[in-house]
């Protein structure tokens, strides 16, 4: 019977919804039905916010069961933006209708944002201020990186360039968020020794468009702790530590039932669950990222220290991070307390290691050195974090083929967070900011500060002021838009098109021809360097600017270049600076690179008709 009123119900509200009018032939038919079952129609998912706007307007019942606060909106806003339902708590009072415009009217305001970011910025990086609107919008900045979000989840191949500006701005602001969160987690005392909170905030900077919570990866190590329980009620059924509720823990004093704990650990996370040290693919960040070692079940020995100190903690072991030259480790004291100990009373356990405790002699022939005795005390958790962050810091100096640095911008945006005076390192901001081009008015203000901190850098510092002041000299001085025509006397060898999939011929890589001259526009030192006289043409043909699948950027000679007669998209991070859509053959430039060669799209075409058509009609 119930179901059959829902489904009369069901066909009435259409026409309901259509006339609006209190006169409607169905709408005794709807207002009669019980308050539950009005409400499921009204929560069913097929009316949209505006047909619920427009029941609520035929009569007082509707009204009232679409009232803002009720669970009619609530569901709309649910259907509408799944993901932002976590951050409401079940006993808040929320007016959804109101929830629902203000989300909206985030949602119309990032688009707008996004949208005009091509226009203002293509070519040159994003400045330090080019935020700035984003920071002074009005309404909750989660609204505004859920639409974000929703921009870079949107389907298929299209909205390229939508999809990196908004990837650029959210990328921005969460950065901006967890680096204030980490300057305030820095500002507790230093008994505070939230390890694995630390860690977290340095695997969120560097990842800051992955969904990484300190709530989800103590979830996953509480499930390790699950694991190590069970295997210790197997070994001791009354072990204290099998008493601890979730979320509490306390220390255990006895070294037999702390032994039997580590045992317990060990054989779940070395012999269960396979973990392991890192040792094929050592120099790799991911070691770091503690989400990462959680999946990968694989890190280097400061990351797999932190973990094992976190489950051993959570049971009740009081380990302690020790920050050993070359080998992070934990020491596990043996000593009694109250007593006065010596770096013989500890065992050093090496997680690293399948978690094998060492002596201190062991220790040494582990990195092969003699070290003092100041190198075996504990430290505290800014240590911790500076240690893994140096690091981090060390293999973005190894960076070769990304071109954007980004693990070492992020890095240094890191460390100097937790120590903001190291003049080298503010240094090495600076010039890497300069190596890129960008942000010139940033790195006056750090170069500026170099000063102020250490006189004696002024060499350095005068050099790279000079330069930026020039560089920002030539900015000025960029009048308008080269526009290139193919159709014009000069460009009459250009061959090849923006937006079409090339392959190189002697190298073999993919890409994407995004820019080109019609000679070499490089100077004589990179035309040397390059041997580009070695060419039968030489520097005197077409070069085009292109994107490689691995993440660099070419300029290749025309000889070099042929058709890919199997294009594939190009994963190459500045794809969407240039390009709105991927058709399967080829790219279409954006507004910003259309302008710049107007002629190009219409040669683009001819070409995919004339190769890809010639070769589907000769398949078939």
């Amino acid at each position: 019977m119930a179901a059959a009123a829902v489904d009369s119900a069901m066909e009435v509200v259409p026409a309901l919804v259509e006339e609006a009018a209190p006169e409607a032939a169905g709408l005794n038919c709807l207002v009669n039905l019980p308050g539950e079952v009005l409400e499921y129609i009204l929560c069913s998912g097929s009316l949209t916010a505006a047909d619920i706007g427009r029941v609520s307007s035929t009569c007082r019942r509707l009204r009232e069961l679409c009232q803002g606060s009720g669970k009619v909106w609530k569901e709309q806003f649910r259907v509408r933006w799944p993901s932002l339902m976590k951050h409401y708590s079940p006993t808040d009072y929320v007016n959804w209708l109101e929830e629902y415009k203000v989300r909206q009217k985030a949602g119309l305001e990032a688009r707008k944002i996004v949208a005009s970011f091509s226009k203002r910025f293509f070519s040159e990086h994003v400045p330090c201020n080019g935020f700035s609107d984003i920071e002074n919008l009005e309404g909750p900045e989660i609204f505004f990186e859920d639409e974000l979000v929703c921009i870079l989840n949107m389907e298929g191949r299209k909205a390229l360039t939508w999809k990196y500006y908004a990837k650029k701005i959210l990328y921005y602001l969460r950065q901006q968020k967890i680096l204030n969160n980490l300057k305030a987690f820095l500002q507790q005392p230093d008994d505070y020794e939230s390890y694995l909170e630390g860690a977290v905030y340095i695997d969120q900077y560097c990842n800051p468009l992955s969904d990484i919570s300190l709530k989800d990866i103590q979830a996953q190590i509480d499930s390790i702790v699950e694991l190590v329980c069970k295997t210790l009620r197997g070994i001791n059924s009354r072990h204290p530590s099998l008493a601890f509720k979730a979320g509490e823990s306390s220390m255990i004093m006895e070294i037999e039932l702390q032994s039997q704990v580590l045992d317990a650990m060990n054989h779940v996370l070395y012999d269960q669950l396979k973990f392991k040290g890192n040792r094929m693919d050592y120099y790799n960040a991911l070691n770091l990222y503690m989400h990462q070692v959680l999946i990968r079940r694989t890190g280097i020995p400061i990351s797999m220290s932190l973990l094992y100190l976190t489950i051993a903690r959570q049971l009740g072991v009081p380990l302690e991070p020790v920050n050993f030259p070359s080998h992070f480790l934990l020491r596990w004291c043996q000593g009694a307390e109250g007593t006065t100990l010596d770096i013989f009373d500890y065992i050093y356990i090496d997680a690293f290691g399948k978690g094998k405790q060492l002596t201190v002699k062991e220790c040494e022939y582990l990195i092969g050195q003699h070290v003092t005795a100041a190198l075996y005390g504990v430290v505290n958790v800014k240590k911790v974090l500076q240690r893994m962050v140096g690091n981090l810091l060390s293999l973005g100096k190894r960076e070769g083929i990304d071109q954007s640095y980004q693990l070492l911008r992020d890095s240094l945006d890191l460390y100097l967070a937790m120590y903001p005076d190291q003049v080298q390192l503010l240094l090495l901001q600076a010039r890497l900011y300069f190596h890129l081009g960008i942000w010139p008015e940033k790195v006056l203000d750090i170069l500026q500060h170099i000063q102020t901190l250490d006189p004696g850098q002024h060499g350095a510092v005068g050099y790279l002021v000079q330069h930026t002041l020039e560089h920002i000299e030539r900015k000025k001085e960029e009048v308008g838009v080269e526009v290139k025509l193919r159709s014009h006397e000069k460009h009459r060898d250009v061959c090849y098109s923006i937006g079409l999939i090339m392959k190189h011929k002697r190298y073999g890589y993919n890409c994407v021809i995004y820019g080109w001259d019609p000679t070499c526009m490089m100077g004589h030192e990179w035309i040397r360097n390059m041997n580009v006289h070695s060419l039968p043409h030489g520097h005197h043909q077409p070069f085009y600017n292109v994107l490689v699948e691995d993440g660099s950027c070419r300029y290749a000679a025309q000889e070099n270049l042929e058709y890919n007669v199997e294009p594939q998209e190009i994963s190459h991070p500045d794809v969407g600076r240039y390009f709105s859509e991927f058709t399967g053959t080829h790219y279409i430039p954006n507004a910003e690179l259309e302008i710049r060669y107007p002629e190009d799209l219409e040669s683009v075409y001819e070409t995919v008709q004339n190769i890809y058509s010639a070769k589907k009609e000769s398949v078939e």
